[in-house]
């Protein structure tokens, strides 16, 4: 019955009402497109490859780029563009999607994570990529169907969405569903629905 009914939940999400448009699940087609996407950060930047072939979603990379204490911060993000750009490298995305800049109340944070979000946009405009930007409670929205879910529950349901065997970290899930936002955006878009901001 549990799964019946995630099953039913995931259906409801992929749809274009996510977004506040109303169409059949069914009608729902994903453009073909691969996409970078990155969940920013100086210590643990979530990274996710996500394509759609034949309308459907999956994952061909997720995971961590994982920075230790004892890394200087200049160190941090040399370590993030480099990563990145090999991933470019090996997987040739069309394009690339990150989460917005969020309002934090420390400005020493607000540095960091902008410094990391700065890294992170320079290896994909190197590399020819055009970015995109998502807020967080849109990503969550076209994700769980709420802007307000938490962590565990983007998780378990990019998880489910992409039939992943494994519950990906919270960075990487955070990741994944940025890259499934943007597939959802780009085919919502072509309904009217205004699609992601491009920087």
């Amino acid at each position: 019955m549990t799964k019946t009914v995630a099953l039913e939940f995931v259906d409801s999400v992929l749809t274009p009402n996510a977004f506040g448009v109303e169409r059949a699940s069914s009608d729902l087609k994903l453009g073909a497109m691969r996409v970078l996407a990155i969940d920013a950060s100086l210590r643990n930047t979530g990274v996710a490859i996500v394509d759609a072939t034949n309308g459907k979603p999956r994952s061909l990379y997720f995971g961590t780029i994982h920075n230790a204490s004892s890394m200087r911060s200049s160190s941090c993000l040399v370590a993030i563009r480099d990563r990145l750009t090999g991933l470019i490298r090996e997987h040739e995305p069309d394009c690339c999607a990150l989460e917005s800049v969020i309002y934090v109340q420390s400005y020493k944070t607000a540095i960091i994570l902008g410094a990391a979000r700065g890294a992170a946009i320079l290896a994909a405009a190197e590399n020819g990529l055009p970015i995109f930007e998502y807020t967080p409670n849109r990503i969550k929205q076209a994700t769980v169907g709420t802007g307000a879910a938490a962590k565990n529950q983007v998780a378990f349901m990019v998880r489910a969405l992409l039939g992943l065997t494994e519950t990906p970290d919270a960075d990487a899930a955070d990741a994944l569903a940025i890259g499934l936002t943007h597939l959802r955006s780009q085919d919502v878009a072509r309904l009217g629905v205004p699609g992601a901001t491009q920087i």
